[in-house]
């Protein structure tokens, strides 16, 4: 069994960054950061303080943790190398959904490892399908691999999307049963776009001592400059191994969290009212753009799931591959390049992710419909009806009139049969 290969495609170096939220810095991380300027270097895997702070936010949700169970970094993909090089160094195989954040794959192939892609089940991304999962390690291993570590996201970047309670539960129980250990992303967690109607579970929850937990702070709590991010390892000794190898990983990198930037991540840890006042409006504003750009992408005749969390969703444009064809657009490249030209936002391509090249699929996210200045953003994320901005209104029609187009000539090459 081959992994997916999309060498050759695309900017060698071009990895899409986490969608950010476009909105002005919260000035009181400003002042924290700059309070901290002067401060002493962090040690390696992050000082007291900032590791009680993630002990607080965690077991805030229902994930009971200790400081010996917590380390931080700069940014989810050392901490996600650290790991991948504690399980997997010496011949693991690492296994993902199909589509998968972007900077999941290159933390194992930097260390030399396979990564074997998993389809994910019709109605979300970011968890494998049970049965899938259970048919690929078995290929894997008759083909002599040796599959150790799956990395997941109940949250997901780039569909948008949450996977429900029992899916997921079959597909932690397929993992343990083949004595996979787990890494559960949860960037995202934080930014449910109607979170008293959707159910969001970690994994964590429901195999704890197979799970380490990811959060990089730029989902919900930092600006996406400020890299930070915590882990949580399983309580009990092989938690306590794993922990100790992550940190001599880490401390071999160099990877601390600079000082200013973790006084920064431990004030938003800790969740006073301006943070969490600035997340629930951040995450009303973002859930009515990724409404309106995920309603501009089905009228244009492509597909998208609804987006559940986050500042992105995934769209499908499978459909319109003969008015795309007759563009010059026959693969993901393509229409990355033909679209970022053309929209409002970046809009890289699904082989980005993992997915297939010749998909015609594309991640959109909805940081650059906030406005192009800070007055502009500003004011989006205070308008009581954002929708109606004037900045806000030109953005979501240039981004629709490029479907609305695709779509007419859909329709155009229809008529003729």
């Amino acid at each position: 069994m081959r992994p997916t290969e999309t060498e050759g495609h695309g900017p060698v170096r071009y990895g899409p960054s986490l969608p950010g939220d476009g909105l002005p810095v919260l000035p009181e991380l400003a002042a924290r950061l700059a309070a901290a300027v002067r401060a002493p270097a962090q040690p390696l895997g992050g000082a007291p303080g900032l590791l009680e702070a993630a002990c607080g936010y965690w077991t805030r949700r229902a994930l009971p943790t200790v400081p010996d169970q917590v380390a931080a970094a700069p940014g989810a993909p050392a901490l996600l190398l650290a790991i991948t090089a504690a399980l997997a160094a010496d011949g693991g195989d690492v296994l993902v959904p199909r589509p998968h954040a972007a900077w999941w794959e290159p933390c194992a192939r930097l260390l030399g490892r396979r990564v074997f892609p998993v389809p994910v089940p019709p109605e979300s991304g970011g968890v494998p399908d049970s049965y899938a999962l259970l048919e690929t390690v078995r290929r894997v291993r008759a083909e002599g691999g040796d599959p150790r570590l799956l990395v997941l996201s109940v949250a997901d970047d780039p569909t948008g999307t949450v996977t429900p309670p029992e899916p997921l539960y079959e597909t932690v129980e397929a993992a343990a049963a083949e004595g996979l250990h787990l890494v559960s992303d949860e960037t995202w967690r934080d930014t449910l776009h109607t979170p008293h109607e959707t159910v969001l579970l970690s994994p964590a929850e429901m195999l704890p001592d197979r799970v380490t937990v990811v959060s990089d702070l730029a989902g919900a709590l930092l600006p996406p400059g400020w890299p930070a991010a915590v882990a949580r390892f399983p309580a009990g000794p092989a938690g306590e191994g794993l922990h100790a190898r992550v940190l001599d990983a880490l401390t071999a990198l160099g990877a601390r969290v600079a000082a200013p930037v973790a006084e920064a991540a431990r004030y938003a840890l800790d969740e006073p009212e301006p943070v969490t006042g600035r997340r629930e409006a951040a995450v009303r504003l973002h859930a009515q753009l990724a409404a309106a750009v995920r309603h501009a992408v089905v009228a244009g005749g492509a597909l998208a799931r609804p987006p559940q969390a986050g500042r992105q969703l995934y769209a499908d444009l499978g459909p319109l591959r003969e008015a795309l064809a007759a563009r010059g657009v026959g693969d993901a490249q393509e229409l990355e390049d033909y679209l970022t030209a053309r929209l409002p936002m970046p809009a890289p391509g699904g082989h980005r992710f993992g997915d297939d090249l010749g998909a015609l699929r594309v991640r959109l996210a909805t940081g650059p419909l906030t406005g192009t200045t800070d007055a502009e953003r500003t004011e989006s994320l205070t308008s009581p009806t954002p929708m109606e901005l004037p900045h806000v209104q030109r953005a979501l029609m240039s981004l629709g009139s490029v479907f609305d187009a695709l779509r007419d000539d859909a329709q155009r090459w229809e008529h003729p049969r």
